[in-house]
């Protein structure tokens, strides 16, 4: 096996990854062709069939959240950091709970295609310009989070190859976007509903079967693998106690409760997932197919905690953190010890497919919203036929795919794991505060939604540029520059309660007539028309 610069994967796992991956694009492209929205119907395009099952449906929640940093990242994470690591999972399951007892059932009876139908329906007043305002922020966290998976491709063909080169590079980038953009602009919903799927069992799969092998390892004894894992990492007894990472200091402390409140409350504001949640067309379904992504999510963040113990005991961390100094490689080398070529083959080839999947729906996300929000509601006014509507969703999921493409291309030194969690605050500080205010505060006026939308945005973005992450620290984007202002990495803890109290202030400064769009909004929110 290769250590070096040259990469973690030997050449024989190589060509069974890029077999494995070429097949699975194939296979899943010309399913999506097979399912793609046939007619002019935007409600296929936008929702897909929404007469599958609830275990389905579950498969594709849980693909549309899962990516390649529940993979990779996490997993690394737990075998550099321990304890610390572990804290990081619980947050990701505990996360589906703000979505099972809060957001998904109001959302699905009130929504139609995007959450912006619900606000409408909320706001009839101000409906043209909170639409706008939730159409910027969707399209900046899901362009970050395309990002970031592109760039997450780069990072993963590192594991093979060493640092690629810039031709390397760019070749992996638009090869790997081009195809989301196939999915998203040809399938639509229903494209990205098989991915999902398939990435989904191919995921609890390989999981699962690399769970089985580490514990079977250490004789189904997990206070065998837990004192293995001890003396792998080299710190003893303080591998398995807090504070290995996020508890040196005070503003480590506050960092690492920032990340958790971001992911914990951004997941249930993440547009994609918003989406996923009106596509069951009862209620009934809808319950049914969360408790399937909740189960299904918390058995991956459970074997990727095992796994990220596994790999420091059969490892060592040292070698991990010398192939890899973020830990993305631990799975790869905890497989190559565990089950040569093959099962680091498949691995690999999972990775790849779970980033082409969120990706895809990211950019399906985005699309929807330009075309749905934007177009058909603000600038045509809801005149818009159906066919010209889907037209320009297919265009748009095009120039959201290429945006991507040309962002990662300039960018490819970008932290990927900093991307993703600002788009997780922008989510939690900026798009949740509208959907919990406009569903459950009777008072919440447009001009509420707006000053929450704008000003959570903002505030993200703002604290996130003044931070540690963009200049005073050698990780920086700009080391040698010094205007960190704000001392930690993650703006959630700021950014959050500032998105409320500002969707509260715009709400209270606003004299707002009572009209029956609020009974009218209640019932359905409540009951639905089923």
């Amino acid at each position: 096996m290769v250590t070096t610069s040259a990469g973690v994967v030997d050449r024989f796992s190589m060509q069974l990854t890029f077999l494995l991956f070429l097949s699975v694009v194939v296979v899943t492209l010309f399913m999506a062709l097979l399912t793609a929205p046939h007619r002019d119907e935007i409600s296929e395009f936008y929702l897909g069939n929404r007469g599958m099952s609830a275990l389905r449906n579950g498969l594709a929640m849980c693909g549309d959240y899962l990516s390649a940093a529940t993979l990779l990242g996490t997993t690394g994470l737990v075998a550099l950091t321990g304890y610390d690591g572990l804290l990081y999972l619980g947050g990701t399951t505990v996360a589906w709970m703000m979505v099972v007892l809060l957001i998904a059932e109001p959302l699905h009876h009130a929504g139609r295609f995007t959450p912006g139908d619900m606000i409408a329906l909320r706001l009839p007043r101000m409906q043209r310009p909170v639409r706008i305002a939730l159409a910027v922020c969707t399209l900046t966290l899901t362009t970050l989070y395309l990002v970031a998976q592109l760039l997450g491709s780069v990072a993963l063909l590192t594991q093979f190859t060493g640092e690629p080169g810039a031709t390397t590079r760019t070749l992996c980038i638009v090869v790997i976007g081009t195809i989301v953009i196939a999915y998203a602009s040809i399938g639509g919903m229903p494209g990205a509903t098989v991915i999902q799927i398939i990435k989904a069992v191919m995921l609890l799969a390989g999981v699962a079967i690399t769970t089985v092998m580490v514990l079977h390892h250490y004789h189904w004894s997990p206070g065998a693998l837990l004192s293995a894992a001890a003396d792998g990492s080299g710190d003893g007894e303080r591998f398995l106690q807090p504070g290995l990472r996020y508890g040196a200091s005070t503003s480590s402390k506050l960092d690492f409760f920032s990340l958790e409140l971001a992911i914990v409350l951004g997941l249930a504001a993440l547009p994609h997932v918003l989406m996923r949640l009106l596509a069951p067309r009862t209620g009934a379904v809808l319950r049914t197919s969360v408790v399937w992504a909740v189960s299904l999510v918390g058995l991956v963040c459970l074997a990727a905690g095992i796994l990220g113990l596994g790999a420091t005991a059969v490892v060592g961390r040292d070698t991990i953190a010398a192939t890899d100094r973020k830990g993305d490689a631990a799975i790869l080398l905890l497989a190559h010890a565990l089950g040569g070529g093959v099962l680091t083959a498949l691995l690999s080839c999972l990775a790849f497919v779970t980033l082409l999947a969120v990706a895809a729906g990211l950019t399906l996300a985005a699309a929807s919203s330009l075309a749905h929000d934007v177009y058909g509601e603000v600038i045509r006014k809801g005149r818009a036929t159906e066919a010209e509507e889907l037209t320009v969703a297919r265009l748009s999921a095009v120039v959201i795919g290429v945006l991507g493409i040309l962002l990662s291309l300039f960018s490819w030194q970008a932290n990927t794991a900093n991307l993703a969690f600002l788009a997780f605050a922008i989510a939690a500080s900026a798009i949740l505060p509208t959907i919990v205010y406009s569903l459950f505060w009777r008072r919440f006026t447009g001009q509420g939604a707006l000053l929450s939308l704008w000003g959570g945005l903002a505030c993200s973005v703002l604290l996130v540029v003044f931070s540690p992450v963009v200049s005073s620290t050698p990780s920086s984007i700009y080391p040698d520059a010094d205007f960190a202002f704000f001392p930690l990495q993650n703006p959630g803890i700021v950014s959050i309660p500032a998105g409320f109290l500002l969707g509260w202030l715009g709400t209270s400064l606003t004299a707002r007539q009572e009209s029956a769009v609020d009974e009218e909004f209640e019932v359905k929110m409540l009951v639905g028309s089923e």
